[in-house]
């Protein structure tokens, strides 16, 4: 083997070449493959123009390897561990165990030891559910690559490409491997990642220079840059970490580290509370040391538990766990988050901007009707499966030239394929052209289609608005066939065919009332023409501007989508408006749209009524307007910047790599994961793993779910740590008996911290949920009616607190009983306080209510058996100076709890009420649109 420089590259390069570690990848001989010809390349590589066998590709893989870059290492469970000590918290229980200890109180240094490690303990488990949802993540968003096997167009997953296969890729696709092209239509690629140059490089298979630096090498394609126009084909010269974005980089990853504004809110919102606790901490410490003359060690070990009950320090811990909940609740709903940002944002969306075939609709085009210009003809049959035929619809009996041709144009001017297995029939390629393609075989001609050579291509594209190819057809005559939107196909031709195939005058108002009538029944309708040709012809958009003969119409049907109904009408009751962004003729988009329920459906505006409004006007039409047709990407971007200026929240879905500024400017991008190209799922915050209007409706109440658990999780612990430190500050304060010990305050935090809070983060969708209006996005987490339930709970539990001391001191109890029921009692406040906050907006007094969760119930189990212990084990009692309470005294405590859980409820419902009976000003105020 010649020129090998790295041992373990000659593999991954090829049969026989090599990749060294400081440039391109060769083939034997050292000739970079960027310098070789198309043939040479195919040659070095063992592979052909058909590509490989399915067993020389296994072979291959198993001998190469996946063709996956190397993971970052990972921190370990020790050094993860070992993380959840470095925050501020963490560093003051550290000095108190240091000086309880220097003090000889054991007992306590132990107690406070272990808060210490159970908050360490949560937020190790929280970054392992955390790493878990990246990795899921990861593998849900593996890339796809089109290839030829034995010549058979397959879709797979890119981790299978190996060298030697050959990819085929078109605009809006990310290069999967690195390859040298061996075809290329107009192809450009953004390359930006690896040279650092924004302008497309337009590629060829013209070979390059040696020498050339990795920006002048057009005939090559590098994995992870993306096509941003034409075609291409290429054979994979480089996989893995052999490739030119492995090699420098070592690692691309898309997906986002599991961090939201929230948690850093939430964190700083921490940060600033314990600052704020431990300020007055010292200050209590001061005064009840100078002023009531409390002994020094006992009032610094009451203290120490005051701060920690105040603190909320297992709230960023919760908040996380509660958010990769969240993403996996959304990921088993088809919709994957790669910004978690998004989870926030969906709570607020008060627009969802949706294209309309395979998100509204079912994907699955079929010719429903053609029509010529002599006849129209019904098509019968079933989506994309065999069967069905071409019907005239009228009483006329001649011979019709013009729906043979067609039928021949539709195959001919057609990138699409249809893939017969066991399983049943699949796709490859436009679904429009899928439909085409079974139309011919309807008419039983699609045999036919392997004797047409294709000779030259002008791909679709959104300027031009159709497709042309210049074909041999199998008689030996060459002709140009062209499909597309029936204005731009209409311009370029000069006549339309007869029923005896002779071209005569085109009828263009004849043609508009077609289309305007097909469009109305819901059909998307598309031009074909033709015309005769040489064989040295290179078509262009440019060159080409008319002498086709129109052949007819095609209508094709995509029906809606009977769960995306069904979603619709849950938004509107939600309160968000579906806006339909298409590119489908006005009739087609309101016939649609009326049949998905879209408001006003019959209000339409085009791209070129959008071209017309300066922006003062967009703003207002956008929000009048929910069907917009004719438009293009740039439209979109337009219409999501009216609309974020008219104050709405805006969901914007999108598939083409023209989308990815619109994707990229709306509050929440939401992109194909089946038709999306990887532009789009790049810069988008979900990607939807079925195409389905209906898995965004259901992540939007995740979406809202999950916002609803994070509050109920806030307005759980807030309330309770205050209401913890409230008992002791009125104590010092007043100059009363403590009723509690130190011990015994970190105890009560010890025992919920770490359980009843997480138990929330499970909590299911509360019924009605999408029957209310939007959050407010710039709704505050600590809104006015959360301050008033803090300090609501807060006087409670210390009403409760002290009720049960003066309780048991009346009836003679000891010091050390009195304090056992008062922990006892704290406890039983808390969970009684989960069971309302579970229903913070509806009734809590039904049997769903009651009833829990299992992690609730999980949650309560554990606290009451540690509460057992702590009340009745003997080691417990030693160290906690606890007592036994009595059967009567335990029924006390109940009674206290449900006594609580009454008076909050009661306040619950005279709260709805009133808020039921405020006007929009007064909802927003407590943080809804």
């Amino acid at each position: 083997m010649e020129d090998v420089q790295d041992p373990g590259a000659a593999g991954r390069a090829g049969p026989q070449g090599a990749t060294p570690s400081n440039g391109a990848p060769r083939a034997p001989g050292g000739v970079p493959f960027h310098a070789l010809s198309c043939e040479e390349a195919l040659a070095a590589l063992a592979s052909s123009r058909q590509g490989l066998s399915q067993a020389e590709a296994a072979a291959r893989l198993r001998r190469h390897g996946p063709n996956v870059l190397p993971e970052r290492r990972r921190a370990g469970p020790v050094r993860r561990f070992l993380r959840q000590f470095n925050n501020l918290l963490i560093y003051v229980l550290l000095v108190a165990a240091a000086i309880t200890a220097g003090l000889d109180h054991w007992i306590d240094t132990g107690v406070i030891l272990a808060v210490v490690l159970v908050n360490a303990l949560v937020g190790f488990m929280q970054e392992g559910r955390a790493e878990a949802a990246i990795s899921a993540l990861q593998r849900m968003l593996a890339p796809q690559a089109t290839v030829l096997r034995e010549g058979k167009r397959l879709r797979i997953p890119a981790a299978e490409l190996v060298p030697g296969d050959v990819i085929l890729v078109e605009a809006g696709d990310r290069a999967p491997a690195d390859a040298r092209l061996i075809e290329a239509v107009r192809l450009k690629a953004q390359e930006a990642i690896l040279t650092g140059e924004s302008v497309p490089v337009d590629k060829s298979t013209e070979p390059a220079a040696a020498d050339a630096p990795l920006g002048e090498r057009r005939s090559m394609l590098f994995s992870g840059t993306l096509v941003v126009a034409g075609q291409g084909r290429a054979v994979v010269a480089a996989t893995g970490a052999a490739t030119e974005i492995g090699r420098i980089s070592g690692m691309l990853s898309n997906v986002e580290e599991l961090t939201t504004p929230l948690l850093r809110k939430m964190d700083a919102f921490a940060r600033w509370i314990t600052a704020l606790i431990l300020l007055g901490a010292a200050i209590l410490l001061v005064y009840g040391h100078f002023v009531r003359r409390h002994p020094f060690e006992e009032l610094f070990l009451t203290v120490v538990g005051l701060s920690v009950a105040a603190i909320p320090e297992g709230l960023p811990a919760v908040l996380t766990i509660t958010l990769a909940v969240g993403v996996r609740k959304m990921a088993e709903r088809h919709a994957i988050v790669r910004r978690l940002p998004a989870i926030e944002t969906l709570g607020a969306l008060t627009v969802i901007c949706t294209d309309k075939t395979g998100t509204l609709t079912r994907n699955e085009m079929m010719v429903a009707e053609a029509a010529t210009s002599a006849e129209r003809y019904e098509v019968t049959g079933e989506g994309y499966l065999p069967g069905g035929e071409i019907r005239p619809l009228g009483e006329t009996n001649g011979e019709d030239a013009a729906i043979a041709a067609l039928v021949e144009a539709a195959m001919a001017c057609n990138d699409g394929a249809l893939v017969d297995r066991p399983e049943g029939r699949t796709i490859a390629g436009d679904p429009m052209e899928a439909a085409l393609l079974v139309l011919a075989e309807r008419a039983g001609r699609l045999q036919e289609r392997s004797g047409i050579a294709r000779l030259a291509l002008i791909p679709f594209d959104a300027a031009h608005r159709y497709m042309a190819t210049l074909d041999r057809m199998p008689d030996g005559a060459v002709r140009l066939h062209a499909k597309g939107a029936p204005e731009a196909i209409l311009a370029l031709c000069d006549g339309e065919m007869a029923p005896d195939g002779r071209p005569r005058p085109l009828r263009a108002e004849f043609w508009q009332a077609e289309t305007e009538r097909m469009a109305a029944q819901g059909m998307r309708v598309i031009a074909i023409a033709r015309r005769e040709a040489s064989a040295d012809e290179r078509p262009t958009p440019e060159t080409l501007t008319g002498g086709l003969t129109l052949l007819g119409l095609a209508g094709l049907i995509d029906p809606p989508r009977a769960e995306a109904i069904a979603a619709v009408a849950e938004c509107r009751q939600a309160g968000i408006r579906v806006k339909m962004i298409t590119g489908d003729h006005p009739a087609t988009a309101s016939a649609i749209a009326a049949m998905i329920g879209i408001e006003a459906p019959e209000r339409v505006l085009t791209g070129r009524d959008l071209d017309r409004l300066d922006d003062a006007m967009l703003i207002e039409e956008a929000r009048l307007t929910n069907v917009f047709a004719r438009t293009t990407p740039e439209h979109k971007l337009r219409l999501v910047i009216a609309l974020q200026q008219a104050g709405e929240i805006v969901a914007m879905t999108g598939d083409g790599v023209n989308d990815a500024p619109a994707l990229k400017r709306a509050d929440a991008g939401i992109a194909m994961g089946v038709a999306g190209s990887d532009a789009a799922k790049e810069v988008a915050d979900l990607v939807l793993t079925d195409d389905n209007f209906a898995s965004i409706a259901a992540a939007v109440r995740e979406g809202r779910t999950v916002f609803e658990n994070i509050r109920k999780v806030i307005s759980w612990t807030l309330p309770t740590n205050a209401g913890e430190a409230a008992v002791v500050v009125v104590a010092l304060l007043a100059g009363l008996a403590a009723p509690l010990s130190a011990l015994q305050i970190l105890w009560v935090n010890l025992a919920t911290a770490g359980t009843l809070g997480i138990a929330l983060a499970f909590e299911r969708t509360e019924p009605g949920i999408m029957r209310r209006p939007p959050r407010a996005a710039d709704a505050p987490v600590l809104d006015r009616t959360l301050v008033w339930h803090v300090i609501f709970v807060s006087v409670l539990f210390v009403a409760g607190a002290y009720g049960m001391f003066n309780y048991a001191m009346g009836r003679g109890h000891s010091v050390e009983l009195a304090r056992t029921l008062c922990v006892n009692t704290l406890i039983v406040l808390e969970v009684f306080h989960l069971f309302f906050i579970r229903n913070f907006h509806l009734t809590s007094l039904t049997w769903e209510a009651v009833r829990g969760t299992k992690a609730v119930w999980i949650a309560v189990v554990v606290v009451v058996g540690a509460q057992m212990l702590f009340t009745y084990a003997p080691f417990m009692q030693a160290v906690f100076a606890t007592r036994p309470v009595s059967l009567i005294d335990g029924a006390v405590v109940i009674g206290v709890g449900l006594a609580f859980f009454a008076v909050v409820e009661v306040e619950k419902q005279l709260r709805l009420r009133l808020s039921n009976g405020a006007g929009p000003a007064a909802r927003r105020g407590r943080g809804y649109r």
